[in-house]
């Protein structure tokens, strides 16, 4: 059994926590508003006012925030990750850029310190069911070594390289999925103005070579208006802008993504960024 700390316990973070605690480790946590960790505290877990005291208490911490600003804040800003006086071992499970996770792996090497990049998909389902898919990217040693921490939340483990190669393998998984949301949209749409029963058609091509993750998961949300959160449009068009940047530097067009992204957009002038992203339906939906 180990001490790990954990920053950020939003939705799928919270699960994550969860799978530590019941497997007997000792969990040490930090959020920026303590009551949004009540429900950690009572199952056991101990909270701290800053990165830093959760990593005096830990041997490995991850790390699961908003955006690429939060995770520089977390590791290299005052009371972050990187003025630790016991964890050498961090594990950011964050969606951010790869060149961050370059930088930090190069300058926590350079403090002592061992960054992996670690980034998930399957949402608050996966997270719940302790079946996510994780990319990881950093000193493969470290990663082997945790393996067992990686498997009470993931089924899915991959291991790619250096630093960065998981954040870049996450941008892959996020360009599929954008394009495959559209697609599912505006199959429902035509089945919709084809006078067919959404949920039957759901019924035929989720089990064929239509088949996806979002057909099956998000497909039956759309057709049920239920917009909640298994994964934040504001936090999938921060992806989806990460991706779209790597895609210019590395000199390839991505028209997919591209208009993804423009529909992600609209919604969210229209206010709906803390709605899942199966949202995007209301784009749609206006046609209906």
């Amino acid at each position: 059994m180990m001490n790990i700390g954990f920053i950020g316990t939003g939705v799928m973070g919270a699960s994550i926590c969860k799978h530590l605690l019941k497997a007997g480790h000792t969990l040490h946590i930090y959020t920026r508003t303590k009551s949004k960790a009540d429900e950690l505290i009572e199952l056991g877990a101990a909270w701290y006012a800053t990165p830093v005291e959760v990593a005096n208490q830990s041997e490995i911490v991850f790390t699961m925030v908003g955006y690429p600003k939060d995770v520089q804040q977390v590791y290299k800003e005052k009371n972050g990750l990187f003025e630790s006086a016991k964890a050498t071992t961090f594990i950011d499970l964050t969606t951010s850029t790869p060149q961050l996770a370059e930088e930090l792996a190069k300058v926590g090497e350079e403090k002592g310190f061992t960054v992996i990049d670690a980034p998930v998909s399957g949402g608050d389902i996966g997270a719940r069911d302790g079946v996510l898919s994780i990319m990881i990217g950093g000193d493969e040693k470290t990663v082997m070594d945790l393996l067992p921490v990686f498997e009470l939340f993931g089924k899915n483990i991959v291991y790619h390289g250096e630093p960065g190669a998981g954040q870049h393998t996450k941008m892959c998984n996020q360009i599929a999925i954008a394009s495959t949301m559209i697609a599912v949209c505006e199959s429902l749409s035509y089945g919709k103005k084809a006078g067919l029963n959404l949920s039957k058609v759901l019924e035929s091509i989720t089990q064929g070579a239509a088949g996806s993750w979002s057909l099956t998961n998000l497909g039956p949300k759309m057709i049920a208006e239920d917009y909640a959160p298994g994964f934040y449009i504001k936090h999938f068009v921060k992806d989806m802008g990460i991706a779209l940047d790597e895609a210019s530097r590395m000199n390839i067009d991505l028209p997919g993504l591209a208009r993804a992204k423009s529909i992600y957009d609209e919604l969210i002038e229209q206010g709906f960024e803390e709605e899942g992203t199966q949202a995007i339906i209301r784009y749609y939906k206006t046609q209906w």
